[in-house]
């Protein structure tokens, strides 16, 4: 399975993705929309640029050339950055105006990120922090990438914890009214950047003085403001808890003057719960519970959600985050989720007091030169395009495929009768029908149904004699059966080694907390888009030279 993900990880990546600018985006129903594409969905597959640590400027820049980091971004099949920002860059104006990155960057003493910068951007160096910050916009405008404006932090440094005085309105570096003139200067400034598509309000949200009254009171002037100095920008609130809770909107509407505009935001990682002590299976399906309970509702109700923050350690050993990551993609393709990945920083010209701090995080290798995980980032390939959503009807009606979370791929043809992993754009269509039979059909043929024949053994599609399939453990993840010789109970699997659909026995049942079922785990995903044909994009394609590929991933 490990070749198959670089090889196809590989052929997405001799494309470069080229948006059709269509802006300003607005909202229909729980979806964003592209406003001069006839209302087409645009499904934000976002990528975090830190830009509001110590120095306030963008990460990586004494690494590699800006034009080279937003190559990279745009051949990794991310269509925006989250570009964050402290409050103080827009509020602050001997910092932010006078203050020019090689003195930013001496102030930490940060002798060798000076000498980096003369190399990779030297028209950078000496300018004003903010016009520093401009400059990396208009870098990703070129290259036709959208930008959300994330004000993540007041005083600049890394974020967060519940005492650093930025956490909630009225602690020591988070004054309310200075922070509504930075959201105006911001949305002012960057009113005239096509590629600005919409600003976060702040983020993470959190401490001793959080409370849901100050929330409606000051969240509310702050969308309001944005859209004053900006009517053209989507707005993004972001909840209480570290942007975990939204459950207090269930109760009380939030109320702005404008319309199809406001987009709710949320943060999920792995390291927030534990996903050790019971059985893979219950945790994900008491995570997954909790999620909706918390801020997945809000997509029940026709509201948009963005998931501005999950990610994993990308160096692919930490199984807290693995475990997670099998859990998060098979909700994130259920609900179709928008979302930004943290983070594309391989490492921090600072964090706290370590100059040069790698992070296990980044998408990107220290030197910001090479992707560090291959396969976790193929992983999320399949959630980058869109499964449904306005402008994407062209079946007459929705139809399920079947997604295998830990893989990222869906369950595809292997031959007339098997089937096998692949690519979700070539997905059979499913259904689970009352009597729980599973069945795969064609327009233009009959139907074969699903057969769990012996155990492991390929799992075979036939025309009649067909084997009931149900939703196994808490996750609701795993589909099992009777096989019709041995009368074994199986359930659906991948063999390792071909990739071909098998029926094993099922995992974990017996509540082996050390037990990993992800191999087994299926999630019948809605999809309106055809099979044969692609969806009128969002995103052009364009053919991408193997030279132009090697240049963008490494220097």
């Amino acid at each position: 399975m490990e070749r198959f993900f670089f090889i196809s990880f590989f052929l997405h990546l001799f494309v470069i993705i080229n948006v059709t600018f269509g802006f300003p985006l607005s909202t229909n129903s729980r979806w964003i929309v592209d406003d001069g594409n006839e209302g087409q969905r645009v499904k934000l597959t976002c990528i975090n640029w830190p830009s509001h640590l110590e120095t306030a400027v963008a990460e990586g820049l004494s690494k590699q050339p800006i034009d080279s980091i937003s190559e990279k971004i745009v051949s990794m099949g991310f269509n925006c950055v989250r570009l964050t920002w402290p409050l103080y860059l827009a509020t602050n104006e001997s910092f932010s105006n006078i203050m020019t990155v090689r003195q930013s960057l001496r102030t930490f003493g940060l002798f060798e990120a000076v000498s980096g910068f003369q190399v990779h951007n030297p028209s950078i160096l000496d300018l004003p922090l903010i016009k520093a910050f401009q400059e990396v916009v208009t870098c990703l405008e070129k290259h036709r990438v959208m930008v959300i404006l994330d004000n993540h932090i007041s005083q600049p440094g890394w974020c967060c914890n519940d005492n650093d005085g930025n956490g909630f309105f009225g602690d020591k570096h988070f004054n309310p009214d200075l922070w509504i003139k930075g959201l105006e200067k911001m949305a002012s400034m960057f009113a005239i950047s096509s590629n600005v598509v919409g600003m976060s309000l702040r983020n993470e949200l959190r401490g001793p003085k959080q409370n849901i009254k100050d929330w409606y009171k000051y969240m509310s002037k702050g969308a309001e403001a944005v859209h004053a100095m900006n009517p053209n920008v989507l707005v993004i609130v972001s909840g209480l808890s570290y942007d975990t809770d939204l459950s207090f909107l269930r109760d009380k509407p939030f109320e702005v003057s404008f319309k199809r505009k406001l987009v709710f935001e949320r943060h999920w990682y792995g390291f927030w719960g534990s996903w050790e002590g019971d059985t893979l299976s219950k945790i994900c399906g008491r995570e997954t519970e909790n999620m909706m309970k918390m801020s997945g509702f809000l997509l029940e109700k026709g509201i948009p959600l963005f998931v501005s923050e999950f990610g994993v350690d990308q160096r692919g050993n930490n199984g807290n985050d693995n475990m997670f990551l099998s859990c998060f993609m098979a909700l994130a393709a259920d609900l179709d989720l928008d979302w930004a990945l943290w983070v594309l920083a391989g490492s921090y010209y600072i964090r706290d007091t370590t100059i040069d701090s790698d992070e296990s995080y980044g998408v990107l290798d220290w030197s910001w030169s090479s992707i560090r995980n291959i396969t976790t980032l193929q992983k999320i390939t399949t959630i980058q395009s869109p499964f449904q959503g306005p402008g994407l009807m062209e079946t007459h009606q929705s139809k399920k495929i079947m997604f295998h979370p830990s893989s990222g791929l869906c369950i595809v043809r292997d031959s007339l009768f098997q089937l096998k992993l692949g690519s979700c754009d070539e997905s059979e269509t499913w259904r689970l029908s009352s009597h729980q039979v599973l069945s795969v059909a064609k327009e233009e043929e009959e139907s074969f149904c699903l057969k769990a024949d012996e155990k492991d053994e390929s799992v075979l599609l036939s025309k009649s004699d067909c084997s009931k399939w149900k939703l196994f453990s808490e996750s609701k993840l795993q589909l099992s059966s009777i096989t019709k010789n041995g009368g074994d109970s199986v359930c659906l699997d991948v063999d390792s080694e071909s990739n071909k659909i098998v029926t094993r026995r099922c995992k974990c049942f017996e509540g082996n907390t050390s037990c990993d079922p992800t191999s087994q785990w299926f999630k019948l995903v809605t999809s309106t888009k055809s099979r044969l044909t692609k969806p009128k994009p969002f995103l052009e394609i364009i053919p991408y030279s193997n030279t132009s590929l090697q240049k963008s991933l490494s220097v």
